[in-house]
């Protein structure tokens, strides 16, 4: 009777730990399907317009400009946003703009009316660029707010220093430096680069 009774004993002691092992294991199980998260992208792309390219990159401004953006208040503290801006400004000649009554040829020479350089494109790097520190601001919508207007203004402030660095006088030098002996050698006669 005592056999018997010890039996049981150990069965339901074995049952119990075998029981309890399991629903440990089922919380882990069960806790790590909840952490476990799987990431699914949609993506749609649509070709929205399809343009021909002739513009001939001739210069590039790789900038840095330290912002710094204040607001000041009658009674609260002032607020200010420090911003490292990191961009680059290119300037270029539009070649679609050339027409056949542009280029003249003489017996030895080519002469060749380009169109004025012009600034193709001014980038700013979200990923150089970075917010320095931000004061007095009272609300995360103002900061966010005083965030998006100080990259606005560097995007301007970056093209600005490019113009006032002379950046299209830059392209136009370039336009003798690398676009003329490209038409010399094709044409095999002396070419003049004229701006309209």
């Amino acid at each position: 009777m005592g056999n018997r009774f010890a039996n049981r004993i150990l069965f339901v002691l074995i049952s119990s730990v075998v029981i309890a092992g399991f629903l440990v294991f089922l919380f882990f199980y069960i806790k790590h399907q909840f952490s476990v998260t799987r990431t699914e992208i949609t993506d749609s792309g649509i070709v929205q317009k399809i343009s021909s390219m002739g513009k001939l990159e001739l210069v590039k401004y790789e900038m840095k400009d330290i912002i710094e953006q204040k607001e000041v208040h009658p009674i609260l503290p002032d607020s200010r946003v420090l911003l490292l801006a990191v961009g680059e400004v290119t300037a270029c000649i539009d070649l679609t703009k050339v027409k056949r009554s542009d280029i003249i040829q003489g017996k030895d020479t080519v002469v060749v009316f380009l169109p004025q350089p012009e600034i193709c494109y001014t980038k700013l790097d979200h990923e150089k660029s970075k917010v320095y520190d931000i004061k007095g601001v009272m609300f995360e919508d103002g900061a966010k707010d005083m965030v998006e207007a100080v990259y606005k203004l560097a995007e301007k402030r970056i093209l600005d220093n490019a113009k006032e660095m002379n950046v299209l006088g830059l392209a136009r030098q370039n336009a003798q430096l690398i676009f003329k002996p490209i038409l010399e050698s094709i044409s095999g006669k002396t070419v003049v680069l004229n701006f309209r």
